[in-house]
């Protein structure tokens, strides 16, 4: 009998077209050696061009999926994902309170078509309930200015965003730079100190489920036992390589390839 490998819940929504939201965390565990687990909040109708519509899963059934995972399978880690409604933030937070696992909540607000996915009230709630759980907050710029207020421009926002995202509860703050011009940075803030973490540029099209990617594997290496600036670079390396690999599907924007490291060649 094999042993069991360290176990990680997903806590986010549903994306039909396969990549990015449940689908790509269960995926990126997968690859990295975890066993993934999931509470579904949300489902959309999704493709490669865009959200054409999302449904909020009742709150009850959130706290019920939670539940059942909880009481049997201890999870060594959390990922926290598109929550939809402040009642579902409300129900998340209120289960995962006094967890001693790890949580990376990535503040999922729009998709990367520009599609909103939240309901009003749900940023203020992720800011008052969720943020003070997180070990690790994995804001893009978008959702960085939407949570503090600041306009990011450069590298100096990006840290003053850091510091008042860290004076909100999170004990670690990875704002990710892809979005400003130039090769990209993303920067770790402890509320003290910064790690730069510097990348190429990869020219893509097909980037769908970076972020959803790079928060469930944090999480899947702090299950290996990594803290977390390890889990942060090897998450970073493992994200660039699914960027770089990421494939054309339907008419709009690809994902990115959680499979790059084990997918064999396509025989022609």
């Amino acid at each position: 009998m094999s042993s069991t490998p360290p176990c990680v819940l997903a806590i986010a929504g549903s994306d039909s077209g396969g990549g990015a939201g449940i689908q790509a965390d269960l995926k990126t565990m997968l690859v990295l050696g975890v066993h993934g687990m999931s509470v579904v909040c949300a489902v959309t109708a999704q493709n490669s061009v865009g959200v054409q519509g999302y449904w909020e899963v009742p709150p009850d059934a959130v706290r019920a999926q939670l539940a059942s995972v909880l009481t049997d399978i201890p999870p060594s880690a959390v990922k926290t994902g598109m929550l939809a409604s402040a009642a579902i933030v409300e129900a998340v937070s209120g289960m995962l309170a006094g967890l001693p696992a790890p949580i990376v909540v990535d503040p999922v607000a729009v998709s990367k078509h520009g599609d909103s996915l939240l309901s009003g009230g749900t940023l203020e709630a992720v800011t008052a309930l969720l943020l003070p759980l997180a070990t690790v907050l994995t804001p893009n710029l978008h959702e960085a200015e939407l949570l503090t207020g600041i306009r990011i421009t450069d590298e100096a926002g990006m840290r003053r965003a850091a510091e008042a995202l860290c004076a909100l509860g999170p004990r670690w703050v990875l704002v990710k730079g892809g979005h400003l011009p130039g090769n990209p940075v993303d920067l770790l803030f402890d509320g003290s100190d910064a790690v730069r973490f510097p990348g190429q540029r990869i020219v893509s099209r097909h980037t769908h489920g970076t972020g959803c990617t790079l928060a469930s594997a944090i999480a899947s290496y702090l299950a290996l036992g990594m803290d977390v600036p390890a889990a942060v670079e090897g998450a970073k390396e493992f994200v660039t390589g699914a960027i770089e690999a990421g494939f054309p599907l339907g008419a709009g924007i690809g994902p990115v390839d959680h499979a790059w490291r084990i997918r064999q060649p396509v025989s022609g």
